[in-house]
């Protein structure tokens, strides 16, 4: 390899007003659970547009001093005395594979961190570099597609349409207040459009972005507090694909419960949308916990469903989604009831550097596939604190030394040549 791609990216920082700058004599360092690594510029690309850099109160970042040719915990800035400096970590785009988080120790009073990825980031020739692969390359989520006055036309256009419905409301509030990518496209009129329905889960996820109780973490959203009538939600889904090519309409989004736990409003709307037009993928995206009750909305008219799971190893799904009333069991009966019924099955497997790469994990995924059908992993980076992960999972199951994402993905590609690998649920013409 040319050695110019082994150059090492220089260390970021931040100060306690979250001013970022890089540290000369310092290479930026990555974390995958207990191994710790150096960012190079060929492990790395720069930071993908619409990544976002963010400094991670009370604690101190891990870097590489160049000089002594060792790691090192820094409190403060070496070039100037008394100046604490923080970790920096990049919140990536969709589409990117985390490869490394931010390296970093806490500080005696560190309180869990917001509900987002922490990439691992550094700097080199003008430009700030991540430690990410590309897994899917379409612009849906897009920000530099999403003009903000398309958007409040396309709004006051549908408003004008259906003023009574109370999900477009809901839909309109997700894309205003929330700036959730999958609401606004319904208003600009392409890709996939939500369907949000449940106010209520059976899963109690540590990650869950609509409602955490009891917990520091602040949910960055609010939970849909109302289920829609099967009408509100035909009127949705009809104007979406009556007017998008190759259109997706999904229940099960960020902002809801799991859809199945609605399925008595979900399955009257599927029959009435299938018995108006034949065109545009209803998608379902859920836990897979009541296969009893997916299965009824498989036939109602469900083209495809993409189920999430953090592990394949029951005892570390569990620990994450602390499922009431079901068990990891059921989420695979489902997904081979939809195989069975001829339906498009993925993974939204959320993964976390250190842990989903480790020996056991992939050993579990291999004997996962080789005994149930899946046709596309939707690879998701985990939106949770990932020391505070690594401590649950590690308590909860053996995890050996990570072998990188970058491999553990190419292992998986050529073992299942099969097998489709990307970020978002795709239209039925491409199944």
């Amino acid at each position: 390899m040319d050695n110019k791609k082994n150059t090492p990216l220089t260390a970021v920082v931040s100060n306690i007003d979250g001013e970022i700058f890089d540290l000369d004599g310092f290479a930026a360092v990555g974390s995958a659970g207990t191994s710790l690594v150096i960012l190079t510029e060929a492990e790395t690309i720069p930071i993908p547009h619409g990544g976002e850099l963010m400094f991670l109160p009370d604690r101190m970042p891990i870097l590489f001093n160049m000089e002594t040719g060792c790691f090192e915990t820094r409190k403060e800035n070496p070039y100037v005395s008394g100046e604490q400096i923080f970790p920096v970590a990049v919140f990536n785009s969709p589409g990117y594979v985390n490869t490394a988080t931010t390296a970093y120790e806490e500080g005696n009073k560190a309180s869990l961190l917001p509900l987002f990825s922490y990439g691992a980031a550094g700097f080199l020739k003008d430009d700030f570099r991540s430690a990410v692969i590309q897994i899917d390359s379409e612009p849906r989520q897009d920000l530099r597609y999403m003009a903000h006055e398309k958007i409040i036309d396309g709004v006051q256009k549908i408003k004008e349409l259906m003023p009574a419905n109370r999900l477009r409301n809901h839909i309109e509030k997700c894309a205003l207040e929330y700036g959730c990518p999958a609401a606004k496209n319904f208003f600009l009129g392409r890709y996939e459009a939500p369907l949000p329905t449940s106010g209520s889960c059976n899963s109690r996820c540590l990650g869950c972005i609509s409602l955490q109780k009891g917990t520091e973490i602040s949910s960055p959203q609010e939970r849909i507090a109302f289920t829609p009538k099967p009408e509100e939600i035909v009127e949705v889904a009809m104007h979406h694909i009556q007017k998008v090519k190759k259109s997706i309409v999904s229940f099960g989004q960020g902002c809801e419960g799991d859809p199945l736990m609605a399925a008595h409003v979900i399955e009257p709307a599927l029959k009435k949308i299938r018995s108006l037009t034949n065109s545009g993928t209803i998608n379902m995206n859920t836990n897979g916990s009541r296969p009893d009750i997916l299965a009824g909305l498989l036939d109602a008219g469900l083209d495809s469903i993409r189920v999430s799971i953090n592990s394949f190893r029951q005892s570390c799904y569990h620990a994450y989604f602390r499922p009431v009333s079901y068990s990891f069991e059921d989420v695979v009966e489902s997904i081979d009831i939809a195989v069975q019924k001829g339906k498009f099955v993925s993974i939204n497997y959320l993964n976390c550097p250190g842990v989903t790469d480790t020996t056991e994990e992939i050993e579990a995924l291999y004997e996962f596939l080789d005994h149930h059908t899946v046709h596309l992993i939707q690879w998701r980076n985990l939106n949770f604190d990932p020391k505070k992960y690594r401590e649950i999972m590690f308590e909860t199951e053996e995890h050996g030394e990570p072998i990188g994402m970058s491999r553990f993905i190419r292992l998986i590609k050529k073992r299942y040549p099969a097998l489709k690998h990307g970020y978002f649920n795709p239209p039925k013409e491409t199944f």
